[in-house]
């Protein structure tokens, strides 16, 4: 670790404020054709689960355009190497729900509320729910990606790419010009620190 790498992390261990405990990273399929991107993921999980007093879950969106890379991207995310466990969720990926590292391949936000409606409806049409029980916090039980990130990470663009709309609402979101080829540890401190620097307000 570099000098600034080490002052940055000091920064952050010594800070009042706590480091993100939950932490997203959005991507695309074309970061990963990047040479090194891989080697860069598995990096990126490291920093994020040994940064401060570590964060206990990550989440990783890769935005696909193609969707005929999709089965060549989730067998490449499926053997990545991590500190802790990872899931390749989707829809009925609902036993891999408390998996440390969640990955989503280009299923959208929409895509996600659309299904989790659809399941919904299904249920109250056939008497298993009452449509007066339908609250946030039900919504909230079926969605694929259950965990509300406190911090999420965008390299590149600014823009979400339709990634966590409901979950994401009250994150703070972290947007970066370095190209994920080019991402670096630094990077990431910086997005914690400026993370740290900020007054949360959910909403209010």
């Amino acid at each position: 670790m570099g000098l600034y790498d080490r002052y940055l992390a000091a920064r952050i261990r010594l800070s009042d404020a706590p480091a993100p405990e939950r932490v997203a990273l959005v991507i695309t399929e074309h970061d990963l054709l990047e040479q090194g991107a891989y080697e860069t993921l598995s990096s990126f999980l490291e920093w994020a689960f040994e940064t401060g007093d570590g964060a206990e879950r990550v989440l990783i969106y890769v935005s696909v355009l193609d969707k005929a890379a999709v089965p060549t991207l989730r067998n490449a995310l499926s053997a990545l190497e991590s500190p802790r466990a990872v899931a390749v969720r989707g829809p009925d990926a609902d036993d891999a729900a408390d998996a440390p590292v969640q990955v989503s391949i280009g299923l959208g936000g929409r895509e996600e509320f659309a299904s989790t409606v659809r399941r919904i409806a299904e249920d109250a049409a056939a008497g298993e729910l009452d449509p007066e029980d339908v609250d946030e916090d039900e919504i909230e039980r079926r969605l694929v990606f259950q965990t509300p990130p406190d911090l999420v990470i965008k390299t590149g663009a600014e823009r979400l790419s339709d990634f966590l709309i409901w979950q994401s609402v009250y994150s703070e979101l972290y947007f970066t010009d370095v190209n994920w080829r080019d991402f670096r540890r630094r990077d990431y401190l910086r997005a914690v620190r400026e993370y740290q620097e900020r007054t949360r307000r959910f909403g209010r």
